[in-house]
């Protein structure tokens, strides 16, 4: 076994076991970090198959989404620590079956299907982290800028939905007026007065 099929194995199980971890803990946060070190670690495997472009830019992607997302989920959400031992996984019976249905689908489509005859001659690195990069900058420019669009537009979507509580509850505290030296007092003499006045009811009716 050589060094290359070692780090592939390695990473692969790794990838894997980082997403299991992922609906195993109770903290949102640790959700978080859990997805990042899987996408890192199937970022490691492209690096492992001298994908190097695609390995990196997994890993930069990766790093840069997850963190935003921990961010996100430490500012808005209400347990992001997990003490209240949230459950993550939701539908079970059918999220179990999806999931066993898509890995076979998955092994099928990868074992059965013709895929035709391996390139004889394949360029060198250098080479074909040009023709991806032409790939990406091509045809597929349209659709990743249109997925781009879409993300921030949902992340600004859901950031004015969160804060917008807060907002009202300021401006509703600023219309508040301050209570001064004078208003403080009249409301000490009137606690007086009311605390006097039972006094008084009480020996009357002993």
């Amino acid at each position: 076994m050589t060094a290359q099929m070692f780090f592939i194995g390695f990473f692969g199980i790794a990838a894997i076991w980082f997403g299991i971890v992922v609906f195993r803990t109770f903290s949102m946060v640790r959700s978080a970090l859990a997805l990042l070190f899987s996408q890192t670690a199937l970022g490691a495997l492209f690096l492992s198959l001298q994908v190097e472009f695609l390995g990196v830019l997994q890993i930069m992607m990766m790093a840069t989404e997850m963190s935003i997302m921990a961010i996100f989920m430490v500012m808005f959400m209400m347990d992001p620590g997990g003490l209240g031992e949230m459950d993550m996984t939701h539908q079970k019976r059918l999220s179990l079956g999806a999931g066993i249905v898509s890995f076979i689908a998955a092994v099928a489509v990868a074992v059965f299907v013709d895929w035709g005859p391996g390139v004889s001659v394949a360029p060198d690195a250098a080479q074909q982290t040009v023709d991806l990069g032409r790939e990406l900058l091509g045809r597929s420019m349209l659709i990743f800028e249109t997925a781009g669009i879409t993300i921030l537009t949902a992340m600004i979507a859901a950031t004015a939905v969160a804060i917008q509580p807060g907002v009202n509850s300021i401006s509703s505290h600023r219309q508040r007026p301050v209570p001064t030296n004078e208003t403080l007092d009249s409301d000490m003499r009137r606690n007086d007065d009311t605390h006097k006045k039972m006094g008084g009811q009480a020996n009357h009716e002993h």
